[in-house]
């Protein structure tokens, strides 16, 4: 737990916090889409805390794919244009939501849970899609948002519920300094 709270505090700490910096020179190619979701914590501990709460949900099977689905087509949304006002607002509120979800191992219905992950999703790809135009940089970006969605639906069956609150309490923190600076 403590390295993980210090690997948090280290990324707090580093470059840029948000992924979408409206900078489109990066997003050339399969690689350079799988590695964006890696470059800003708003969208890196979004998906890890999605993966992780959704082990506890009563549909937890279906809300990582449902949460991938929806980022398609978030991202297809901004490809084609649609801007979303308060877009970095609302992405870094979803980071502090999901760490108050994870700390208060909040279960949610399974509709009210579904519309949220989709809900965020959306966010978060609409974000992307207007910086990955390109087909094979959104591919790249999907795949690592499978790896980091389920990796956090991994970590989350093995880790103690302590840890995963743990997480949660850092994963929120950081979404509220998300907040003030977007």
């Amino acid at each position: 737990m403590k390295k993980t709270l210090t690997a948090l505090t280290l990324a707090a700490a580093s470059g840029a916090a948000f992924a979408h910096t409206g900078d489109s020179a990066h997003t050339h190619g399969f690689l350079a889409g799988f590695m964006h979701p890696f470059t800003g914590l708003d969208h890196l501990l979004a998906m890890l805390a999605v993966g992780a709460w959704s082990v506890r949900q009563p549909n937890a099977q279906w809300l990582p794919a449902t949460f991938i689905g929806m980022l398609l087509i978030g991202m297809a949304s901004g490809a084609l244009g649609l801007h979303i006002p308060g877009l970095e607002t609302g992405i870094a509120l979803t980071v502090a939501l999901m760490g108050v979800l994870l700390v208060a191992a909040t279960r949610l219905p399974a509709a009210a849970g579904t519309v949220m992950v989709s809900v965020f999703a959306i966010l978060h790809g609409n974000a992307h899609g207007q910086e990955l135009p390109q087909a094979v940089s959104a591919g790249g970006l999907l795949a690592a948002s499978l790896l980091l969605v389920y990796g956090g639906n991994l970590l989350a069956r093995v880790s103690p519920a302590l840890a995963v609150k743990a997480s949660g309490v850092a994963i929120a923190a950081t979404g509220v300094m998300l907040t003030a600076t977007a």
